[in-house]
């Protein structure tokens, strides 16, 4: 009876174990992304799933709490303090008489204080938040760019290097199927050991190619799933992408409008303006209303005998000598100022420069497209060719071994350039500005960094106090807002197109 008890047991823990590893491998199966086929799957998976990307979106949400807390400012300040002490006094009246007095006693202060004028202190902070929140959108719009830029490169160089694995192993088989004749030849005395010797060795080199572009396809294979963060299947050719741009001088356009890099040096230049205000302002007064109620004891022994006290003033602080320490803070953010003025002339050098690099990588990766395409056709002629040739004697050899080569290196060139130019022309739209998932994938649901501001915009706000005080501290203080022009002499200048004209 117990021997039938214990095999029933065990047979409930076995049917329970087997039930319970379905469902975690079926909740693994859940949560796990399926292989990826297509560019618009990994594009998709990396604009919702990428870590570095999300942590952008986090960075940015906290600094949407700076516009708040800047605001906060503006509004009244009020603290409640409560006491309860014990006091104990011994006084000398005469020599060698001293009288004491102790007791215990409790007070209660009520202290409200509010903002009135700062000379632009405070409307130089609000305008140093807004512009920390406009870097931070085009550092997330930066990384949104390089993280499409990423997943659609590494989903090219692994299509790109598989294929090229392919053409290694083809090559390996044409050139064992060569072996295998020049060996039945070489047992008939039609082929001399010298011409064996010569395919041997090529058969060797291809081989170690073929271990060298598996181990290529390994590489790649774990850089698509560190930028899309799932496993690549078979993978479809990439949807067309188109630029929009005609010229070099409209891709130039519309980097300088757009470009992210451009945008965020110009929201810098203004935090920095912003804190020079206010560094300015600390050297003129500070208005601010106090007031202050009390509820206390008359003497500090004793509970017994109470008073009120209600205080009300308007305070002027003006800032007189600190040994220079304002002076030192006003050069400080003149110099820190400047410099982020001159980085705005270098990421306009920077945009151009990469504006410029992609567009001509593009077009001359065009170009060589079609002209690998036309080689390979010419050099799959010549190889198939040579091999009856061979066979009727007009060719030796190592003729055909050469032109299998030039056939691998043909074909393996051709791969590579159709990779390279479909990378150079998002290398482009990422330099322009455009290379966002919601216009690459109109379906894709678009972060919008708008949302977590709107919620928080008016958290610090005063109803029309803050308001009114807002705009009476931003009369000492100007040019905040508007765009500085470049400073750079190179300004003006841009390099044109290097490639020439595709010849007929």
């Amino acid at each position: 009876m117990i021997k039938a008890r214990l095999v029933m047991a065990a047979l409930c823990m076995a049917v329970c174990s087997t039930a319970y590893a379905q469902d975690a491998t079926s909740a693994r199966n859940e949560a796990t992304p399926q292989p990826v086929t297509r560019l618009e799957e990994a594009l998709a998976l990396a604009y919702e799933g990428n870590p570095t990307l999300l942590a952008q979106r986090g960075v940015l949400r906290s600094t949407d709490a700076l516009y708040p807390g800047a605001r906060s400012a503006y509004g009244p300040q009020v603290s409640l303090e409560g006491r309860h002490q014990f006091a104990w006094d011994r006084t000398q009246l005469q020599t060698g008489n001293f009288i004491g007095v102790d007791g215990f006693a409790s007070t209660a202060a009520l202290v409200f204080s509010q903002p009135l004028f700062s000379f632009g202190r405070r409307y130089a902070s609000e305008q140093s938040a807004l512009a920390q929140i406009d870097l931070g959108r085009n550092q997330l719009r930066l990384t949104e760019a390089q993280t499409m830029l990423a997943a659609i490169r590494d989903y090219l160089f692994l299509a790109r290097d598989r294929a090229v694995a392919d053409i290694t192993a083809e090559n390996l088989v044409l050139l064992d199927r060569q072996l295998a004749a020049n060996t039945a030849r070489f047992r008939v005395r039609e082929v001399t050991s010298t011409d064996l010797q010569q395919v041997e060795t090529r058969v060797a080199v291809a081989r170690a190619q073929v271990l060298n572009a598996q181990g290529s396809v390994g590489v790649s294979q774990s850089r698509f799933l560190q930028s899309i963060g799932a496993l690549a299947g078979t993978l479809a050719p990439p949807p067309p992408l188109d630029p929009g741009v005609a010229t070099l001088e409209e891709a130039y356009a519309v980097a300088e409008e757009e470009s992210p890099l451009i945008r965020a040096a110009r929201a810098r230049e203004k935090a920095s303006r912003a804190e020079l205000a206010a560094a300015r302002a600390e050297q003129y007064p500070n208005v601010t209303m106090q007031s202050s109620g009390a509820y206390g004891t008359v003497t500090p022994y004793s509970n017994t005998r109470r008073t009120t006290e209600l205080r009300s003033a308007i305070v002027v602080g003006i800032p007189l000598i600190d040994g220079g320490n304002r002076r030192a803070r006003i050069e400080a953010a003149e110099q820190a100022n400047d410099a982020d003025w001159r980085l705005l002339d270098a990421a306009l050098r920077d945009t151009r420069q990469a504006v410029a690099e992609a567009w001509n990588s593009w077009h001359a990766a065009g170009q060589s497209v079609e002209h690998f395409r036309s080689a390979t056709e010419a050099a799959r002629k010549a190889y198939d060719g040579a091999v009856i040739q061979e066979k009727a004697g007009a060719r030796t050899t190592l003729d055909v071994l050469d032109l299998a080569r030039d056939l691998l290196n043909v074909r393996t060139s051709y791969v590579g350039a159709m990779a390279n130019e479909y990378v150079a022309r998002a290398s482009l739209i990422a330099a322009m500005g455009r290379l966002e998932a919601p216009l690459l994938l109109p379906d894709v649901q678009r972060y919008d960094p708008e949302s977590n501001f709107r919620n928080q915009r008016w958290r610090g706000d005063v109803p029309l106090v803050t308001s009114v005080l807002s705009g009476i501290d931003s009369i000492p203080v100007r040019d905040l807002e508007t765009d500085r022009a470049y400073r750079d002499a190179a300004a003006g200048l841009r390099s044109n197109s290097a490639v020439p004209p595709a010849q007929p």
